[in-house]
């Protein structure tokens, strides 16, 4: 228990420091994006802005996935988790949507954006900020585990991409094309959307029990390596890449006694769970070979 809890408050440090960082730069992108009337940097600003939301509902997912297993949820929490990052998706769709309606009403009512020397300034240190926090973010996903932290990162990751678009505009702008303003602004607007649908994509075949692991090859080999095992089949996976569930049917001699069937049982649930740590519970369906 004192470990689960470590590492969530490892995960909640990351989401803090992340968050911090995500408002520090949609107050920068916002405030000039609206001095300046730049209806692609206002955007790019309240996509930053997304993302702080987004690391806010990651902080409560978090706490709701340290809770420990209880008599109504004897598989534990941890598909909060999952939840909580459809919940940064739906973000992601609302914020789209929106900005894709402001790209279109600023194409038909065009306003010609003020660039100047600070415009590129601030975009480009966003620029620099938001990658630094993407790559601190996925590896520190990658290394705890957190589906929140991997998603979210995807998220900054769109975010750096958007800033660019901003940068071509502030430039077409500058050379006398105030119209690509409103056009990158929808662009922005269609690749948030994307990056949602693929959130939505990955996290719900979690929450319908996908197959976990597609390939159950080396799972097989684990298991016909064990002395008595005579076949194995029926291999079915599910749940989250840190929390995967295993059920398996495999044949035994029928003539071995109860209690060496169990301790065989057990040596399954042991050699399958050391090889494949990822593997958190295993249900083993022993059959009586039928050869």
């Amino acid at each position: 228990m004192i470990n689960a809890k470590k590492h969530y408050r490892q995960i909640q440090k990351v989401l803090l420091i992340v968050l911090a960082l995500n408002w520090l730069v949609a107050a920068a992108k916002m405030i000039y994006g609206l001095i300046s009337h730049s209806a692609s940097m206002t955007a790019d600003g309240f996509h930053s802005l997304a993302d702080g939301t987004s690391n806010v509902i990651g902080l409560i997912g978090i706490y709701y996935c340290s809770q420990p297993k209880d008599e109504d949820h004897p598989y534990g929490h941890k598909k909060y988790e999952t939840l909580f990052a459809l919940g940064i998706a739906a973000m992601l769709l609302f914020v789209a949507f929106n900005l894709g309606k402001q790209g279109i009403f600023r194409f038909h009512h065009p306003v010609t954006p003020q660039v100047d020397m600070v415009s590129f300034a601030v975009m480009l240190i966003t620029i620099a900020v938001n990658f630094t926090v993407m790559i601190y973010e996925y590896r520190s996903g990658k290394r705890l585990g957190s589906d929140i932290l991997v998603v979210d990162s995807m998220h900054t990751k769109s975010d750096i991409f958007t800033s660019i678009s901003v940068l071509a505009a502030l430039i077409g702008v500058k050379l006398g094309y105030p119209i690509v303003d409103p056009i990158v602004a929808i662009l922005i607007s269609l690749f948030i959307f994307r990056s949602a649908f693929l959130i939505i994509k990955e996290e719900s075949g979690i929450l319908c029990d996908a197959c976990a692991i597609a390939d159950t090859k080396k799972i097989e080999d684990i298991v016909l390596a064990i002395p008595s095992v005579g076949r194995c089949h029926k291999i079915r996976t599910r749940g989250r890449m840190d929390d995967i569930h295993l059920d398996l049917h495999v044949q035994i001699d029928g003539n071995i006694t109860l209690n060496q069937s169990h301790q065989l049982s057990h040596k399954i649930q042991a050699e399958i769970i050391k090889a494949l740590p990822q593997i958190t519970d295993v249900l083993v369906h022993l059959e009586p070979n039928r050869n």
